[in-house]
């Protein structure tokens, strides 16, 4: 059962939160504005889904290669400065790209300069893996206890604005300056997260126990692995988004099958944000935490449905409107990872604990991504997404029947 929460807006009365929900809205909107672009323009120039699919290999590696150390040096150092430092890094290394674009002038240019744009994003992938641990460490201290479900909400959907608006208007800014100048938006949207991580105040935990930075490292995973509604949570996200997820393919599905331009890529690639942001403001006025767990595996089971209605379609309306209800059912999974991960972690181990969080997250969107490109290349685009949409909801069954016990859990505050 619902109850209501008396002040829908409680995370915003605390300045440093509302500064920590810019920087993450505009980094998503660059991040994303990035992503798109560079994904049409492999895909425009080689004609290969297979390109799209490296893209997300190249980022994921390093950073699952390298997250778990971040988590431990935010544990352990200024959470300001290790955002601070990696962010500038991404920046630098979206000014690499910006200087590689100039050399794209055709099909021979994409495949002779491709694999240095994998390489310039597998270094972007490393930066990250210091910047998502840190940044998701850091958002408890912003608020109190009693404000995590409302921050969690909030924070989501401040993640997910940035995906509207990003993929939103990658397309139309792609058209009117082309995609080197597009490139350089970015760069100014990074410069001002730069500056909103400056009006954050420093956050350090000291360490309760000495250690080597591997047993560090090991408690945070240990920490995952005993904690089951901890672990059941990020394992469904991993194994739904990984066979279940169909944006880095998009491109293909606007190309090839609904067989639109760039302007509607951008509004696919939006649609299920829109539908996230939209769940996320009604749940920032009532909780799903009463029965948490049973809202998780429900909203999961629709996210598989809804991808496999898209998968079927042929019309770019019930596309989108499919694509919508991918993003709704996944903001409610979000909310409740999210609040778990919260009130759960201690504070001496949310950097640990958000990396391994991180891992399985990157996994299920990068990997997923390269796992899209690979499946469209070997099965066909339509099949390969509806027998991934069907591996979703089978993994939902297992774990629905291994955990009933966690049904009636109540985690509201």
């Amino acid at each position: 059962m619902s109850v209501q929460i008396k002040d829908p807006f409680l995370a915003f009365r605390y300045p440093e939160f509302v500064y920590y929900i810019i920087a993450n809205f505009l980094f998503t909107v660059g991040f994303m504005v990035q992503e798109v672009i560079i994904g049409y323009e492999l895909y425009r120039l080689t004609s290969d889904p297979k390109a799209i699919g490296f893209i997300g290999l190249s980022y994921a590696l390093p950073f699952m290669a390298l997250s778990l150390v971040g988590g431990h040096l935010a544990d352990k150092l200024s959470k300001k400065k290790i955002l601070l430092l990696s962010i500038s890094g991404i920046a630098i290394c979206t000014m690499t790209l910006f200087f590689i674009s100039k050399m794209l002038t055709d099909e021979a240019a994409a495949h002779s300069l491709k694999y240095i744009i994998y390489g310039v994003i597998a270094v972007t992938g490393g930066f990250y893996a210091f910047f998502s641990p840190t940044a998701s460490s850091l958002k408890p201290f912003l608020v109190p206890r009693h404000a995590y479900e409302n921050a969690a909400s909030w924070g989501s959907a401040g993640w997910q604005t940035g995906a509207i608006i990003g993929p939103g208007i990658s397309g139309f800014i792609y058209n009117w300056v082309g995609f080197s100048n597009t490139l350089l938006v970015v760069i100014i949207l990074f410069a001002a997260v730069f500056f909103c991580i400056m009006l954050i105040g420093d956050r350090k935990i000291e360490l309760q126990s000495a250690g080597s930075i591997w047993q560090k490292v090991k408690e945070g995973i240990a920490f995952v692995g005993r904690t089951r509604m901890l672990l059941y949570s990020i394992s469904l996200d991993l194994f739904a988004v990984l066979f279940g997820g169909v944006v880095a393919i998009l491109p293909v599905f606007a190309t090839d099958i609904l067989k639109v331009g760039p302007g509607w890529l951008g509004v696919l690639r939006a649609a299920p944000s829109v539908g996230a942001v939209l769940t996320l403001f009604l749940l920032s006025f009532t909780s799903v935490m009463g029965k948490a767990w049973r809202n998780m595996l429900l909203a999961v089971a629709g996210f598989g449905v809804a991808t496999i209605v898209f998968a079927l379609s042929k019309n770019v309306w019930l596309s989108i409107l499919a694509l919508f209800f991918t993003g709704a059912f996944d903001a409610i999974s979000v909310v409740v990872r999210q609040t778990i991960l919260q009130i759960i972690v201690p504070d001496e181990m949310r950097g640990r604990v958000g990396a391994v969080n991180g891992i399985f997250l990157s996994a299920s969107n990068e990997l997923g991504a390269f796992e899209s490109g690979m499946a469209a290349s070997w099965l066909g685009t339509v099949r390969s997404v509806v027998a991934g949409g069907a591996l979703s909801l089978a993994i939902v069954a297992i774990v629905w029947l291994k955990s009933r016990d966690l049904f009636d859990k109540d985690l509201r505050e």
